[in-house]
């Protein structure tokens, strides 16, 4: 009988050191209060934190706490206030931790808004184009022409272009929605395929282009999969919000 005392003393006083870590002036400090100030700084973007250094900062804010009480610091009506909103705050992200954990994100839920998101950004086109901008119809008339026996159009466009910013290019505009161009230009590129070129000049109020498609791509909402953790946290944040307004909504508010 005595020798199951000892064990079971021996047992109580291992979980008594494991639930207290230190103490300051016979104040324990629990191993769960070291244990939520690594998982602070390990929020903060610290990546190996030293148990031992989380304890030391522990210690020395309980000794600092424990001088403001000896002053009285804590009756301040401002300190209150701020230890009012820090309690707040804390059980606040708890309850929402806590909602989230009893209301996990399904499958279910990520294809549906997957698929509402698809909804609502349709696939966008951009294309990759060349112009050769002259001032005459006539002009724009012969480039044509030139094109249609051979000449490159990268070279015509150095030649003849009067877009300085293209020209040097070869013509060359790199990628753009069609948003970009002005109407007469953006319907234009869209009724070519690659490699095609305007078989009439354009007219638009910078002049008269002669226009060629290089090639064109759609971009659409990735894959589910691809996106699945940035759509998880925005479910979850939808989730979120729905729980705080359903709660406001019961909460008696007085301004």
């Amino acid at each position: 009988m005595k020798k199951l005392t000892l064990i079971a003393a021996g047992v109580l006083s291992a979980f008594s050191f494991a639930a207290q870590a230190a103490s300051v002036n016979g104040q324990p400090i629990s191993q769960q209060r070291i244990d939520a100030v690594v998982k602070m700084m390990q929020a903060q973007g610290q990546q190996q934190v030293s148990p031992q250094a989380a304890q030391e900062q522990v210690i020395t804010a309980e000794i600092l706490r424990q001088e403001a009480i000896k002053r009285g610091l804590e009756k301040s009506p401002a300190v209150r206030a701020q230890l009012q909103n820090l309690e707040a705050m804390t059980l606040a992200d708890e309850l929402l931790r806590d909602h989230m954990r009893r209301n996990p994100v399904t499958d279910a839920k990520l294809l549906a808004e997957y698929n509402a998101l698809k909804q609502q950004m349709p696939a966008k086109k951009s294309y990759h184009a060349r112009h050769i901008l002259v001032k005459t119809e006539a002009e724009a008339q012969a480039i044509i022409a030139a094109l249609k026996k051979g000449k490159p159009f990268a070279q015509l466009a150095k030649e003849k272009s009067q877009d300085p910013g293209s020209a040097v290019q070869g013509g060359d505009l790199g990628w753009s929605d069609p948003g970009a161009y002005v109407p007469p230009f953006a319907e234009a590129l869209g009724k070519l395929s690659k490699g095609q070129v305007t078989a009439a000049p354009v007219k638009t109020d910078f002049g008269w282009h002669i226009i060629q498609l290089q090639d064109s791509k759609s971009e659409s909402l990735p894959p589910l999969d691809t996106v699945r953790p940035q759509l998880t946290q925005r479910v979850q944040g939808m989730m979120v919000e729905d729980y705080i307004k359903s709660l406001k909504a019961k909460a008696q508010i007085q301004p």
